[in-house]
């Protein structure tokens, strides 16, 4: 039964995921983090970590990594097929949609408006995760200097410049988890 649970929320994830694999994040959050409480807030982090760093699309791989976290093997495949089915069906026809009618205004005041919704989808995410990063909480922090976590704080603001200064993506990741370790040592 799991199974059909894990293949069914992520194929409605992916029925309603529009902008990529960033704007699937809070979506999946929602679901198993929120909605079922499958994973812990922490764990989802882990995941969407690990899913950056792995090849491949982040989504499918967040899928992939959340359905193994809870079901095993099995779960892995089922996040991963309720993922990636409906999305397939759904590239094939509006593919033949915009090869027919792409030039259309309509078409282009649709994917105008739906820019600014996939933005403030991420920066959801971003906010949840940069309070736990940070505040080693998933609620807005009562005493922001109390409860402070100067390591995360560290390693966000020299995340933050690396990547403002066009690091790749992997030396960026490697050289944060090397941070947090040295870190962790000294703090």
């Amino acid at each position: 039964m799991i199974y059909l649970l894990l293949f069914w929320e992520f194929a409605k994830i992916s029925v309603v995921c529009v902008g990529g694999g960033y704007a699937s994040m809070p979506l999946i959050q929602a679901s198993v983090v929120d909605g079922y409480r499958w994973l812990t807030l922490k764990e989802f982090i882990d995941i969407f970590t690990i899913s950056q760093m792995t090849p491949g699309p982040i989504g499918i791989n967040a899928a992939t990594f959340a359905g193994m976290k809870i079901a095993g093997l099995p779960g892995a495949i089922s996040a991963t097929m309720g993922f990636v089915t409906p999305s397939l069906f759904l590239c094939i026809l509006l593919a033949k949609i915009m090869f027919k009618y792409g030039s259309l205004g309509a078409i282009h005041g649709i994917l105008n408006g739906l820019r600014p919704a996939v933005i403030a989808l991420i920066a959801a995410a971003c906010i949840s995760f940069v309070l736990l990063a940070v505040w080693n909480t998933e609620e807005m922090p009562t005493d922001f200097f109390e409860t402070l976590d100067g390591k995360g704080l560290i390693i966000l603001i020299g995340a933050l410049i690396a990547a403002r200064m066009k690091v790749g993506t992997i030396k960026l990741l490697v050289a944060c988890g090397v941070a947090g370790l040295l870190l962790g040592f000294v703090m």
